[in-house]
């Protein structure tokens, strides 16, 4: 607490004066909290003062208020790039961000508890520059800080106006900005001198993993872990009695939101639990233990995004028609790829009154996804020359995006049909027929059979993430019959040479589960030429019948 107070005064960010009268005094406190390392040790204690911003009045105290956040998507992308590029990647942050941007409308607030001036005990703080709590907090700091980006020779991107571009003949930096949270990507470690930073880290590849379960780690240690983290036998309806305290339920709804921002894997399985938070009944409340219990057994699990080539772009588009049980809306899910990387993807509900509408919306869902990203791709001197490759699996759909066709029941949609027919004649777009069996958009959709979906899971890159191993290196290619029970002896014999190899994070029942036990397991090697893995280690895959070879 004394370093916080020696920091502010020392950052001139208030002046004691007399109580104005008829002036709005915006009340103080302290917040405490235990910062963790990044194993969850307990590292140190910090308090913070903060202004109670919900005392502050509209167009008195404050006039916009808003937080800079980068589109994830764009993180994606500039992590594709500079990875394929083998550019070093600088995470960094601002320590104390909301502190420095000056304020413009004039703000009084109550001296700290602890801190009250002995000799002027009723005086308030005039505050010149912002703090944490205020309501302009992040606008502030953010105007500072972009003012200071531009005296460097950064541009503001069109695309994203959280996303920074510095060009220098050869050299390049992009800079992404999150709140108070950089990431710095760099064509070359010295360019990070030019802007005053310091140097964090240079990762030869991402893994992306919101470690937001620790919290709720209680509740996952007697779970059973599951294969899937959706039922694919029921849907979720409003008939059944209701929950007494929707409290905790709400809580890791919330949570497990955010989670979706690295494990796409779980993005329809969450949009179903949070259509139900303000009316909860006992099946949702069981769907979102389900996604627990999925979760329980793929923690290390995360997006990865490694080297490869930039110069495409792949869509995967597919519809639910009509499936909720309750509304009967359909369900849109796409994902598109840059590269080998997956860089976006969507989950979402629509009102449609054919099959053909519903298919062909999120068709021009993903065509604007696309448009966005080539226009994101160009600001940042990655060209794309081909056309982007969209595949659906409803060959009317196809039809309608290539032939200048009208037909009576897509009136109402000319405004998408136009859009795409635009794209696809200026050759930016090509709408391609895929079978139902690659169609990965189908995990954005609807629940999936255990086999579908832990190929279609590692079609998104969803994986642990790539530890280097060391010592000998296990050659194993072998199909293996396990019982019903997980209890064969050649299955277990598997099971223990992976665990002779650190085991990777795997476990017996990460593997099997509990009660879906797959009739077939293959112990694969990263460094054979099927391996579906790029870093060393085993990979166990199920196999779903006895003709995959």
């Amino acid at each position: 607490m004394d370093a916080e107070m020696a920091a502010l005064l020392s950052n001139h960010t208030r002046d004691l004066v007399p109580k104005p009268s008829n002036a709005n005094i915006v009340g103080s406190r302290w917040l405490y909290r235990h910062k963790f390392d990044a194993n969850g040790r307990l590292e140190r204690y910090k308090g913070r003062l903060v202004a109670q911003g919900f005392s502050q009045q509209p167009d008195l105290d404050f006039d916009d208020t808003f937080s800079p956040v980068v589109k994830l998507a764009t993180i994606r992308v500039v992590l594709s790039i500079s990875i394929s590029r083998n550019w070093p990647i600088h995470q960094l942050d601002v320590k104390n961000a909301f502190l420095h941007g000056d304020l413009t409308k004039t703000v009084y607030m109550r001296q700290p508890p602890g801190y009250i001036d002995s000799s002027f005990p009723d005086h308030v703080c005039r505050l010149h520059k912002a703090l944490y709590g205020l309501k302009q907090a992040p606008r502030a700091s953010y105007q500072r800080f972009v003012v200071y980006l531009f005296s460097l020779g950064f541009l503001s991107s069109k695309t994203d106006t959280f996303l920074f571009t510095y060009h220098c003949g050869y050299n390049t930096i992009y800079l992404l900005l999150y709140v108070d949270d950089i990431i710095l990507p760099t064509s070359s470690p010295t360019l990070i001198s030019m802007a005053s930073l310091r140097l964090v880290a240079s990762p030869d590849s991402f893994s992306l993993n919101l470690p937001l379960l620790r919290r709720f780690s209680h509740e996952l240690i007697w779970c059973n872990p599951c294969s899937t983290p959706v039922d694919t036998k029921t849907k979720l309806v409003v008939d059944d009695e209701p929950v007494s305290n929707p409290t905790l339920y709400r809580i890791l709804a919330g949570a497990l939101q955010y989670l979706t921002f690295t494990r796409p894997n779980i993005a329809y399985a969450v949009q179903q639990v949070c259509l139900f938070m303000h009316d909860l009944r006992l099946p949702h409340l069981n769907a979102l233990k389900r996604i627990l219990r999925y979760l329980k057994g793929t923690l290390s699990h995360g997006l990865h995004i490694k080297a490869s080539a930039v110069d495409c772009l792949v869509a995967y588009s597919d519809v639910d028609w009509v499936g909720c049980p309750n509304t009967r809306r359909s369900t849109s899910g796409f994902c598109v790829y840059l590269g080998d990387n997956l860089v976006s993807w969507s989950s979402k509900r629509h009102v449609s009154r054919s099959s053909v509408e519903v298919e062909y919306r999120g068709i021009t869902n993903v065509v604007a996804e696309t448009a966005w990203l080539r226009n994101l791709l160009l600001e940042l001197y990655c060209l794309i020359f081909h056309a982007t490759v969209v595949f659906c699996d409803n060959v009317s759909g196809m039809y309608l995006a290539s032939n200048p066709v009208q037909h009576q029941r897509t009136k109402h949609v000319e405004i998408d049909l136009h859009f795409v027919r635009e794209c696809v004649a200026i050759g930016h777009v090509r709408v391609l027929h895929v079978p139902s069996t690659y169609q990965y958009a189908d995990i954005f959709t609807k629940g999936l059979p255990t086999s579908f979906f832990l190929d279609f899971k590692n079609s998104l890159n969803i994986r642990l993430p790539p530890d280097q191993t060391t010592g000998g290196k296990y050659y194993l290619w072998g199909v293996f019959k396990a019982k019903k029970n997980g209890s064969s002896s050649v299955a277990n014999h598997a099971l223990k040479v992976a665990s002779n190899n650190d085991n990777h994070g795997l476990s017996k029942n990460e593997v099997f589960g509990e009660k879906e036990v797959p009739t077939r397991v293959k112990v694969l090697d990263s460094h054979s030429p099927r391996s579906p893995l790029s870093n060393n280690g085993l990979f166990i895959k199920c196999l779903p019948d006895e003709n995959d070879n």
